[in-house]
């Protein structure tokens, strides 16, 4: 482990979620300052978006462990996958762990009011935190909404944070969600780091890691880094993780920018070793599979309308030949008699 070479208390750079390592930089403390507003205002939606790695995660366990000194307020938090209404509803329930084993839609949400007019009694309020949230469908966000209708007076008795990557923000912009949109509060788009943030970044790890000294990255290393990671946190934790794993090794107290070019190829080749046949095409997103096997489908049964079409055409034209036959002029019967007698 290279925490005992470097002397650390912890792995700075660790891929699962830790509050204790939260950066605040300005687009994360924003978001953080819009889910704290959020929780004061105790109405309405925040939405907030963002590419893979930026922090989101983070930001909602972060939020969470705030939380726990709030005795008034009762937080739960909700990974979505492809989930009917329905099972949004059960979900919600396992969640706030509440009873669902063998009810339906009516009980699941009889049971879930009863539950919140409870809390609201006893001063407490209901908040969800809903990750991955482009994976709801439109129907089970509108369950969301109507979940927010439930009121004691002019007090809402629960409240939803939705938390999702980029698509999330095209989901929301159909017709039918108009009127969740009008109660979204607050929302950000968080994106990747500068320069300067990965670099701050990097080194508020180390520093709360228990860095004394060691290791020290150099600028031209640092310029490496954010080359190479595009200022996604979790790129980052990724490479410099195995940077110090490498670094310590080599027992290296300053960590340059050849040696992230060494862990750079390195991280490389294993990808290239892991798909050696650039002939194999990566799975591709279930939604882009769908439109491309509609569009195969449709093409196949335009196809298979023109071969008809040219089947009735040509029946048309044999059934015409045909009805010209039967419908020319025959000669009298005498003279096909003595036609036939003359043959004779």
């Amino acid at each position: 482990m290279y925490t005992d070479f470097y002397k650390l208390n912890n792995m700075p750079f660790q891929l699962s979620p830790d509050p204790s390592f939260f950066y605040a930089s300005p687009g994360h403390k924003r978001v953080l300052s819009y889910l704290q507003y959020g929780v004061h205002q105790g109405d309405g939606f925040i939405v907030v978006t963002g590419d893979v790695g930026t922090g989101k995660t983070t930001l909602i366990h972060t939020l969470l462990s705030q939380l726990e000194t709030e005795k008034t307020i009762i937080a739960a938090k909700l990974v979505t996958t492809h989930l009917e209404p329905d099972d949004l509803l059960r979900m919600v329930s396992i969640a706030f762990e509440l009873e669902c084993d063998g009810m339906n839609k009516p009980m699941l949400l009889r049971n879930i009011e009863k539950f919140l007019r409870e809390k609201t009694k006893e001063g407490k309020r209901v908040l969800l935190i809903v990750d991955e949230a482009q994976n709801l469908p439109i129907k089970a966000l509108e369950e969301l909404r109507m979940l927010s209708n439930y009121q004691e007076g002019n007090r809402a008795l629960f409240q939803s944070f939705l938390i999702g990557q980029e698509e999330f923000r095209q989901v929301l912009s159909v017709d039918y969600l108009e009127q969740l949109r009008q109660r979204v509060i607050a929302s950000y788009h968080l994106g990747p780091l500068d320069l300067d943030d990965a670099k701050f970044y990097i080194e508020h790890r180390l520093d709360t890691a228990g860095r004394d000294k060691y290791p020290l990255f150099t600028e031209e290393a640092y310029e490496k880094i954010y080359d190479y990671t595009e200022g996604v946190p979790r790129r980052i934790n990724t490479l410099c993780d195995r940077t110090l794993l490498v670094g310590a090794l080599g027992e290296v107290n300053e960590i340059s920018g050849e040696l992230i070019d060494d862990v750079i190829k390195e991280l490389k080749e294993e990808i290239h070793n892991e798909f050696p046949d650039k002939s194999v095409e990566a799975p591709e997103p279930s939604d882009i599979r769908v439109k491309r096997e509609s569009k195969e489908s449709a093409e196949a049964e335009n196809m298979t309308i023109e071969q008809l079409s040219r089947r009735v055409a040509e029946l048309e034209r044999i059934v015409s030949r045909l009805k010209s036959a039967f419908d020319e002029p025959k000669p009298p019967r005498t003279l096909r008699l003595k036609r036939k007698g003359q043959k004779s």
